[in-house]
């Protein structure tokens, strides 16, 4: 299909679906880096902020150094080296401010389904609204999915989840009115959120904490600090300083890649180490549980925020003999013991190999049925996906990487669809797809380094269902990805309406090499030509 006139007139339109940490970053970026405007973000809740503003759970901060999980445009004198969740809403909530995102985000309006129409070259949109229940239809020329993999909370499947007549609540949709002064509280899982509310909640004598463990985690010693009043004084005097430390931040997890996840003698090392802080840390009596027989780096590292310590708290307990069913007034394990309890607190993580709602692109598959054909989430780069043109992923499959910053890949995934999007916003094309054979190439290179990585050395939300395929983890360094992302292949991509451009395009990337080899051969050149003039000079 030729671009038409009517086409070249008509004003394109983005819907960003998703207001959390990608969705903003994408409106930001729409604006700076492309000046365009006639972008819409559906947001199902009613503010900002997405992962950071759901997660309200007692002690909920971020993994990564503060200098390192915001935006390279946007640093901040931050006063502790890890935010915690309120200053990390607020951090997000001001940059919606501040570029004037507020009047281009709908809230409270969830998307439910989008398909794209090849006639019209458009994705025609339904939202629904969450308070009223109304729907309504819009469409758009481009659709970017910022929903991300923190989006829906899984339950443990165990029997009898709904028998519990006590408070009952995932710890990503904390229940503040309920209190657990004076009660039995029981907690499912063992992972990053759990440790970092069960030393908040069991800080209270009168709050008997049973803590029900399926699998012990690798526990590092924490890197937390606050920042002394004098270095925030030079950071504001010396603004240079936050890009140093960014740097510094970067440097220090791509180490960590290279001690836990590439290289097998540094992570034998830091194996003996983690084993020693551990013990040395927690209660005796757990030893023998809390150190893991698996290797460092194949389920997520946990960072410690005084869990280990807290063990030895009397009112906290661990239980590591699984549960068997759920009933009326508490828990029954599998050993046969009946655990009575009033609040039930469920800290296992979210479904991160499920796409929440149907999209459908030109053939008649959606997301998630795609997903399940390729035995899991599959994308080209993590970012466009065959068969759904002008759809494009934050934070899709194979892009969380396990020891950097997800704001930082959001960053290269969102600068890598601005350059995709681009000719479509100047109506140069009608739309861009990437190839069957491109995704299908690109996945078997990073699945055959996964298949050698740690990643596949045991059970995790890694993989699929816990045991198939890795469909979350990124298989190298994060400059790795910058490196992959830094510029598309326009030989991968396909369109309508992009014959002309795609053929200019595909020449320049040709010739980019040739003019590279140019530059270098002129200034090397140049080099000798003024080093012998210099010698002639010095003859004379």
């Amino acid at each position: 299909m030729p671009l038409d006139k009517n086409h070249e007139e008509s004003s394109p339109r983005v819907v960003v679906i998703g207001a959390g940490a990608g969705g903003l970053a994408c409106g930001i970026s729409l604006k700076r880096k492309l000046g365009f405007r006639n972008f819409t973000i559906y947001e199902k809740a009613n503010e900002v902020g997405g992962t950071w503003r759901d997660n309200i759970y007692p002690g909920c901060s971020s993994d990564v150094d503060m200098a390192f999980f915001s935006l390279s445009t946007d640093l901040r004198n931050w006063k502790e080296s890890h935010g915690s969740q309120e200053d990390i809403w607020e951090y997000w909530i001001s940059l919606a401010k501040k570029y004037g995102l507020y009047p281009h985000i709908v809230f409270n309006h969830m998307v439910t389904s989008a398909e794209w129409d090849n006639d019209t070259q458009l994705y025609n949109i339904v939202t629904k609204n969450t308070l009223t229940g109304e729907k309504t239809t819009t469409t758009a020329h481009i659709l970017i999915s910022a929903i991300g993999i923190l989006e829906t909370p899984r339950y443990a499947s165990i029997p009898g989840l709904n028998a519990f007549k006590g408070s009952m609540f995932h710890s990503a949709r904390w229940d503040k009115t309920v209190e657990l002064k004076g009660k039995r509280v029981g907690v499912v899982g063992n992972g990053a959120s759990a440790t970092q509310f069960v030393p908040i909640i069991s800080e209270d004598p009168s709050v008997e904490v049973l803590q029900f463990c399926r699998t012990p985690h690798w526990v590092v010693p924490s890197l937390r600090k606050a920042y002394s009043p004098l270095w925030r004084r030079l950071v504001s005097i010396f603004p240079f300083l936050k890009l140093l430390l960014r740097w510094a931040v970067f440097f220090k997890s791509e180490f960590m890649y290279g001690t836990i996840f590439a290289n097998p003698m540094l992570r034998r090392l830091l194996t003996k180490l983690l084993t020693k802080y551990i013990t040395d840390t927690a209660p005796k009596e757990y030893h023998d549980k809390l150190v893991p027989n698996y290797t460092l780096g194949c389920k997520r590292v946990i960072f410690d925020t005084n869990y280990l310590a807290a063990l030895h708290r009397p009112n906290l307990d661990l239980n590591w003999d699984g549960i068997d069913t759920i009933v009326e007034d508490g828990i029954l394990t599998k050993t046969g013991e009946h655990i009575p309890l009033d609040v039930l607190i469920f800290a296992t993580g979210y479904a991160a190999d499920y796409y929440p709602f149907p999209v459908k692109g030109n053939t008649e598959k959606t997301i998630q049925e795609y997903y399940e054909e390729q035995k899991g989430p599959k994308a080209y780069r993590g970012t466009t996906v065959p068969g759904f043109p002008n759809f494009f992923l934050i934070f899709g499959p194979n892009t969380a990487t396990g020891h950097t910053s997800v704001i930082y890949t959001n960053e290269i995934q969102i600068n890598y669809i601005m350059q995709v999007i681009q000719p479509i916003l100047e109506r140069k094309v009608l739309s861009l797809e990437v190839s069957v054979e491109a995704t299908d190439e690109y996945n078997e290179k990073i699945h055959s380094r996964l298949n050698k990585s740690v990643f596949t050395q045991c059970l995790s939300w890694y993989r699929v269902g816990g045991t198939g395929k890795v469909t979350n983890a990124f298989p190298a360094a994060a400059t790795v990805f910058w490196l992959w992302l830094r510029r598309p292949d326009w030989y991968h991509y396909s369109g309508v309406g992009a014959d002309k451009w795609l053929k200019e395009q595909r020449l320049r990337q040709r010739l980019r090499p040739v003019l590279r080899l140019l530059s270098l051969g002129v200034l090397v050149l140049g080099a000798y030509y003024f080093r012998t003039l210099n010698v002639k000079l010095l003859r004379r």
